[in-house]
């Protein structure tokens, strides 16, 4: 079974087991997070997708670390213009292990209209 969640803007899939550097968490290693915004979950040849979010769904993970990434050096040069800058970047990350994909997924309704028409086929 995989999942499709969302945290810090980008979108990760994980399978239990799986290792992922994501973006910074504020959160110290050895604890244990819930990412609760999953997009898809599939496996055994069926998927199912949210409006936007599964209801009902959630990704498991343990916090290893809290470390940057390499340095990258980034460069502005302008010619003729005797102007230069050189600067360093290192991005932040807390690198994960998924423990468990799992949850009883079911679709949110994506407008009122839509929980309306799902309520009355549900009766």
């Amino acid at each position: 079974m995989y999942a499709v969640f969302e945290t810090g803007g980008k979108q990760y899939t994980a399978t239990a087991g799986d290792i992922l550097f994501v973006e910074k968490l504020n959160v110290e290693p050895g604890e244990e997070i819930t990412f609760d915004k999953v997009l898809a979950m599939g496996g055994e040849g069926e998927t199912t997708f949210g409006a936007p979010y599964l209801d009902g769904a959630a990704v498991t993970a343990k916090v290893l670390k809290n470390g940057k990434g390499k340095k990258i050096t980034i460069l502005t040069y302008r010619p003729k213009k005797d102007s230069q800058r050189k600067k360093g970047h290192r991005q932040p990350y807390t690198k994960v292990e998924i423990l468990s994909v799992g949850g009883d997924a079911k679709k949110k309704p994506a407008k009122k209209a839509a929980a309306k028409k799902a309520e009355a086929a549900e009766e």
